[in-house]
């Protein structure tokens, strides 16, 4: 298992405005006394990160518990004086045998206990900010960092007004490098309980709306243990959970602290509130404030404790993708199940039955699976109508969304396809070259298999159908692990696949020729099978390609982006430049083949041209955001915050270029190597010069970009596309997923080495090329 530090642990130390809450059982001691020593670790560690430019909001409970401590201590110095004196009345002397709660409390007179308690947390309340600040001030003041006090009520979070002024100060204090120390405002609000209602409830969520309204990237919250865990942590089966996945982590809580309002219920909740989509605050961590390197280990410079508490990040981000991925590999691949293995294994020995078969079994499979796929319609479409239903429940991407969704007529593109596929030319086997060695000796190199494919792929079930035709055409066994998004759907095409694989063969391979992996655990598994599985593809966003590149010792075929640009040339005409921009852009916005910057010379300024295509984008709901010369033209509105993006939605970047060789820099230094095209006159000779110098695995002339396509190329079908320089690239379809083998053939007697020492002149090397 790697030792570097997981890339979603990584990504928090790059966060430029954190926010930091200590809850009571930190700052202070059981007997209400403050933590000295934690304390001090905490404002030497916040002080590193002002130092280091990033901006920290500290929300700081223990006011009650300092406050509880001197008041109780005032109380009995007053009465030991009046004792002194002989002052104390019958009254007071009969107080005095009475809780000091009860005392604060009035309960002289009649109150209910809610009352009760809200009168002493008031009054403790205000004696404790005072201790608490000063204390602080002191301990910061060591450290060269200037402090400020705020002390907010629901109300400063409600009304619109207040809220504005509030976050001007916070923008402002952190601008001047001041540490705001935020804290409820006790002594008003009173806590007289809290209801579903409420804006928040403890200082837990008062940290996550902190952290949502101020900005805050990530949000730390310091408790009394080391995270999260599967059950009370006093249990000890109990296992720490570094990572937390919203709707799928198990969790039982236990009792919670004697200090403080809130407890692990209430970080969680906080924690899944402060990431939730939209808000600017992408990760939340619940780390142990008793270790006095918490901050430090996750916010700091990378040390040993990089993997600190338990991480929640906004569901469906890269950065949530990303921490499955950590979770799953670093703490699940050293245990590869007997599960994971025997799919993989199985996966093999079917696919070498396979090979051993006549090319016309795997014919009669693909044409059975084509017609399963429109004979069997209805399951699938009412599998898929379960997950679109989810998916809108849930709030998922638009994007995803658009992926997810499968119609009759995308089904019978995919029934096309395979039947496309079924009726081309056997793969395996070919020859592809032919030599004699020597008189009776000849070697040929010919295509087989790769052997078992691993294909991790998005939300897109269509991708199902695909991928495993092209494993069945080209001999290869299959591992198929689709997104959590696509559940329902891709369990009904395994079925029916599964089925049309042993129907189609006559009952001679099994359908453990291929293999659908659901858990997150089997697939971590799957990424150390390296002597099992031999190439993976993985068909998602960035981050999953990246780590997965970066953690498996199994080669792997894919991209990470699909930049694709269209480049509109002085010669092109306003009609031509407008259609393909408008289809390279809104036929599939969410597809990786998508325009997602338009270049235009300059001259399509002053000629009309660049106006013009720019009309008929945003006649067709794009969005477009300007580079720099495209806002200084007054060409966009808007502009665009980055150079490379892949928006994956209709929003593109216009940015205008004096020439073809800045359109083809341009291209290389923000480009992913997807795909490129360039619209010009028939006759001009830009056309060939950018489709001989663009360096992509696709270069088109007067063509859309979604041209790149498997089914489009005439594959058939693809895998994904590559964007790499090795084994394959562009659509993979059946060639990309074979590799070769030598085979040596005596066509005369026997043949060994040590005849061709050069004493029998008979035996020589011929190297005759026979094909």
């Amino acid at each position: 298992m790697s030792t570097t530090e997981p890339p979603s642990r990584a990504a928090l130390r790059r966060a430029r405005r954190v926010c930091v809450k200590a809850g009571t059982s930190v700052v202070a001691n059981e007997n209400g006394s403050p933590s000295l020593t934690r304390l001090g670790a905490i404002a030497e560690q916040i002080a590193e990160l002002c130092n280091a430019g990033v901006e920290v909001i500290f929300v700081s409970s223990g006011a009650v518990g300092m406050g509880k401590r001197l008041l109780r201590k005032q109380s009995n110095l007053l009465m030991s004086f009046r004792d002194l004196q002989g002052e104390s009345t019958s009254n007071e002397k009969l107080l005095r045998t009475k809780s000091f709660e009860s005392l604060l409390a009035g309960t002289v007179r009649p109150h209910s206990s809610a009352e009760k308690k809200k009168f002493y947390d008031s009054a403790c309340a205000s004696a404790g900010q005072f201790e608490m600040m000063n204390l602080y001030s002191n301990l910061f003041a060591q450290c060269d960092v200037s402090p400020s006090q705020i002390l907010v009520t629901q109300t400063d979070f409600t009304d619109e007004r207040r809220l504005h002024n509030l976050k001007y100060a916070i923008d402002r204090l952190l601008g001047l490098g001041i540490v705001p120390i935020i804290n409820e405002n006790d002594a008003v609000s009173a806590n007289l309980g809290y209801g579903p209602d409420d804006v928040f409830s403890d200082n837990d969520s008062l940290a996550a709306l902190c952290a949502r309204h101020f900005g805050a990237e990530v949000l730390l919250l310091l408790t009394d243990v080391p995270g999260v865990y599967d059950r009370p942590p006093s249990d000890p089966s109990s296992k720490l959970l570094p990572f937390y996945k919203s709707g799928e982590s198990s969790v039982e809580i236990g009792a919670k602290s004697a200090q403080g309002r809130g407890g692990m219920a209430s970080k969680i909740d906080a924690a899944l509130s402060a990431v939730q989509p939209g808000s600017p605050c992408s990760a939340c961590v619940v780390a142990a404030g008793s270790d006095l390197n918490t901050i430090r280990a996750v916010l700091g410079p990378p040390g040993k404790h990089s993997s600190t508490g338990t991480l929640f990040c906004t569901p469906g981000s890269d950065l949530e993708q990303q921490a499955l991925l950590d979770y799953a590999v670093n703490n699940l691949d050293e245990n590869v199940s007997d599960e994971a293995r025997r799919k993989a294994v199985a996966a093999r020995t079917e696919a070498r039955k396979l090979l051993a078969m006549p090319h016309s079994v795997r014919q009669d499979i693909l044409k059975e699976m084509a017609s399963a796929l429109l004979t069997r319609k209805s399951e699938l479409l009412e599998a898929n109508a379960k997950d679109i239903t989810a998916a809108e429940t849930e709030d998922v991407a638009s994007a995803l969304k658009n992926r997810l969704k499968l119609t009759e007529d995308k089904l019978a593109t995919l029934a096309a396809g395979l039947e496309q596929l079924a009726d081309m030319a056997d793969p395996l086997n070919v020859v592809k070259s032919k030599r004699e060695l020597a008189d009776g000796l000849e070697l040929s190199l010919v295509t087989v298999p790769i052997g078992v494919l691993m294909i991790i792929f998005e939300s897109r079930p269509d991708s199902m159908p695909q991928i495993t035709a092209l494993a069945i055409a080209s001999g290869n066994g299959l591992l198929l692990k689709g997104g959590k998004e696509a559940t329902h759907s891709n369990q009904a095409i395994y079925e029916v696949l599964g089925d049309a694989i042993e129907k189609g063969s006559g009952g001679k391979v099994k359908r453990d020729i291929i293999a659908l992996i659901t858990s997150r655990g089997q697939v971590a598994d799957m990424l150390a099978l390296d002597e099992v599985i031999d190439l993976v593809i993985p068909r998602g966003s960035n981050a999953l390609v990246s780590y997965i590149k970066a953690n498996t010792r199994i080669p792997v075929l894919g991209h990470a982006d699909g930049v694709c640009h269209v480049y509109v040339d002085s010669s092109a005409s306003a009609e031509n430049a407008s259609k393909i921009a408008v289809d390279a852009k809104t036929d599939y916005p969410s597809a990786c083949n998508a325009m997602e910057t338009l270049l235009l010379h300059e001259d399509c300024i002053s000629n009309g041209v660049g106006p013009t295509v720019l009309m008929a984008l945003r006649a067709a709901g794009v969005k477009c955001l300007g580079g720099p010369r495209a806002m200084k033209v007054g060409l966009c509105d808007s502009a665009a915050l980055e150079r490379k993006v892949e928006y994956g939605d209709l929003t593109c970047q216009v940015e205008v270029v004096s020439s073809l060789d800045e359109a083809v820099d341009w291209i290389h230094a923000y480009g992913s190597g997807h795909t490129e095209t360039i619209v010009c006159s028939e006759d001009s000779p830009a056309g060939e010069e950018f489709i001989k110098r663009v360096d992509a695995a696709c270069v088109f002339k007067n063509a859309s970009t979604r041209f790149t396509d498997g089914f489009r190329f005439g594959l058939g079908a693809e895998v994904g596309i590559a964007t790499g320089r090795i084994h394959a690239r562009g659509p993979v379809g059946v060639e990309g997923l074979l590799t070769t083998k030598w085979q040596l053939r005596s066509t005369k007697g026997i043949h060994y080495v040590s005849e061709f020492s050069g004493k029998d002149p008979r035996k020589s090397y011929t190297h005759k090329e026979l094909m």
